[in-house]
């Protein structure tokens, strides 16, 4: 791979290249909402979070560990699980693909941030050395856009959002394909509700296809389609999507933290002010030439091991507030070819999320936070939230470009011809719903999701994976 910034071979503090800015390429706006929040103890409360393409991660602050907790302690202390890259490695069945040498080796995944965060490089290698991971073969920090201001969380408090969402998205991606290179792109301006923001993430994006840098793009943010001025300036935004279904790049996206809701109105910290009282549909993951990731919730022992089947992630009781997985029916896009196998769910629309991986707040991915990034001691923190499983999934197709020999693009097809086949790398989620419950305005109201059923549905697509036969059964169905 070539990167006009460089890339290191086990550097923790990666160079940060700043190429020179792309204008004009995109006009439009962009409207994110989602929300970072925090659970200390029974209650929750909102937290500083990024603005615009707003994380969707979820942190479960007040308590960090100075070193990684057990699924048990996580219990005594918090009363939620949480799980380390082994146990993830474990559930996903990892283990014979790692075996076999498809760790993600010579592949790149691309990890696009706002703002990102200086410090990741020192996180990465204390959660490498916690977790006994190798350091990622190449790790490299790209900025198309302009370089990033300094980190300062009181004139710019969506910075602390979005550090703990970069933090995520690198440690997790890397967790899943250990030998897959990465490059963080960061670009200058967060966005709220409203143009700022997207404009210069697509034009990072098509930087970074344009010049062949990565093989699987994994994007942490989503938009409500109804909070975009009309749907013209949401398909302005979409040349980058075009731009690697043409170069065989593959772009994930999460599915959204809100269930079928989302978030109306943002604060100026970028948290979610008013939800939705009626489904909305969540850009990019709905968009067709993207792989939408939705949600679930994982029950595992100390080793890994399921101990129940997985179901949607709905942690809205913990936190008081939409924190579901997202997922339903867009009102922009028609349904898609792929998808006239399951037009009883997705009817005439695009239907999302496409798969699923963890993504539980009771559940937690252990994530090391330095103390700028956290606000607050450093540590093992609990994060969950879409954002998680993005990245996740990343690593899955890392591996999967890597026993293919070359990227894999658009895998939406294939992933729906695997269901029809019922392929079995394909887990299917039958457990739960993404239906939510919560006070607003001086009244209570439930926005209905959908629930988890046999085959396709809305709250977790096609279901999740069995790495070691998903794997090369999806590399087959792209062939």
């Amino acid at each position: 791979m070539h990167c006009a910034g460089g890339l290191f071979r086990g550097n923790f503090e990666p160079m940060i290249s700043t190429p020179k800015r792309i204008s004009g390429l995109l006009s439009g706006s962009g409207l994110l909402a989602a929300t970072l929040l925090t659970v200390g103890g029974s209650s929750a409360a909102v937290v500083s979070s990024a603005a615009g393409p707003i994380p969707l991660a979820q942190l479960v602050s007040n308590h960090a560990f100075l070193t990684p907790p057990t699924t048990a302690d996580c219990v005594a202390q918090l009363g939620i699980a949480c799980y380390a890259p082994f146990q993830f490695q474990k559930a996903y069945n990892l283990d014979p693909l790692y075996k076999q040498g498809f760790t993600g080796a010579g592949k790149t995944i691309v990890i696009v941030d706002s703002y990102g965060f200086s410090g990741i490089g020192q996180e990465l290698k204390a959660f490498d050395n916690a977790f006994h991971l190798p350091p990622p073969p190449h790790f490299a920090i790209l900025q198309p856009e302009g370089p990033i201001p300094p980190f300062n969380p009181t004139k710019r408090p969506a910075m602390v959002g979005w550090a703990q969402e970069t933090t995520l998205d690198v440690e997790y991606s890397h967790a899943i394909a250990p030998d897959a290179n990465i490059l963080l792109v960061e670009t200058p301006v967060a966005e709220t509700i409203g143009v700022t923001g997207f404009p210069q993430i697509v034009a990072a994006e098509n930087y970074v296809i344009d010049h062949h840098l990565g093989d699987v793009i994994t994007q942490s943010f989503a938009a409500p389609e109804q909070t975009f001025p009309n749907a013209q300036s949401l398909l302005k935004l979409r040349s980058a999507y075009k731009n690697a279904a043409d170069h065989g790049v593959t772009v994930l996206a999460a599915s959204g933290d809100q269930g079928p809701s989302g978030p109306k109105t943002v604060t100026p910290q970028g948290f979610a002010a008013t939800y939705f009282l009626r489904r909305v549909a969540e850009w990019p993951a709905d968009d067709p030439l993207v792989t939408g990731i939705g949600g679930l919730q994982l029950f595992l022992n100390a080793k890994g091991a399921e101990t129940q089947p997985d179901a949607v992630w709905n942690d809205t009781a913990l936190f008081g507030s939409p924190a579901a997985g997202g997922g339903g029916r867009s009102s922009i896009f028609d349904r898609p070819w792929y998808q006239n196998g399951v037009a009883s769910a997705v009817h005439s629309s695009r239907g999302f999320p496409d798969i699923s991986m963890s993504a539980a707040v009771n559940g937690a991915a252990l994530v090391y936070l330095n103390a700028n990034a956290a606000q607050g001691a450093a540590g093992f923190y609990l994060i969950g939230g879409t954002s998680e499983a993005s990245p996740e999934f990343a690593g899955i197709i890392a591996i999967a470009d890597q026993m293919a020999g070359h990227g894999l693009g658009l895998i939406n097809p294939a992933l729906y011809a695997m269901e029809a086949a019922g392929a079995p790398g394909l887990v299917d989620v039958t457990a739960g719903t993404n239906t939510v419950t919560f006070p607003q305005s001086g009244a209570t109201h439930t926005v209905n999701g959908f629930a988890a059923r046999d085959g396709y549905d809305l709250s977790t697509g096609v279901g999740t994976v069995n790495a070691a036969l998903f794997v090369p059964e999806l590399v087959a169905a792209v062939r």
